[in-house]
């Protein structure tokens, strides 16, 4: 694991004139940050969830403590929200938090190394890793079991399949 907090949603606006806000969550189910505990913000403030309710897909409406007004609201918008890496369930087999992804080396199938993983990107088809290689060039690999067969933390390193098409 590379991070010990995890950034699980942002704030995007606020919501009402009550000191709701509007938060998009970047976790695989969105009512699951009212178990996780407060939420950090990267200055470190804490915030307790008071109550959450689903809006869209991957929106939540929240009401966090000590936020009363659409002012105090607006002020949180554009914050970035995270919760302790330990907070988190562990993934299922072959399921991966982003987070742990990052900064492990890339090796090619063949034991050469590529690079590190410097991001997970989706853009709708699926994640796809990039890479950062030695020179600070990017490649992107789809993360898929046929193009990286191997993901191995204890090593430090995801094995990329250059073989296929």
């Amino acid at each position: 694991m590379t991070q010990s907090s995890i950034l699980v949603g942002v704030v995007v606006a606020p919501h009402g004139v009550s000191g709701e806000v509007k938060v998009k969550s970047f976790t695989a189910d969105p009512v699951a940050l009212r178990s996780y505990g407060p939420l950090s913000s990267e200055t470190g403030s804490a915030f307790g969830i008071v109550s959450l309710r689903h809006q869209r897909a991957d929106e939540l409406i929240l009401r966090f403590s000590g936020v009363d007004t659409r002012d105090a609201a607006e002020r949180l918008r554009g914050c970035r929200l995270y919760v302790p890496r330990a907070a988190l369930p562990e993934p299922a087999p072959r399921e991966y938090y982003h987070a742990d992804l990052i900064g492990l080396r890339a090796e090619s199938s063949e034991g050469g190394e590529i690079g590190r993983v410097s991001a997970v990107l989706n853009y709708g088809a699926g994640d796809i890793l990039e890479i950062t290689r030695g020179d600070g060039e990017t490649e992107l690999i789809p993360f898929s079991d046929a193009h990286v067969p191997v993901v191995d933390f204890a090593a430090g390193r995801v094995v990329i399949d250059c073989r296929v098409d």
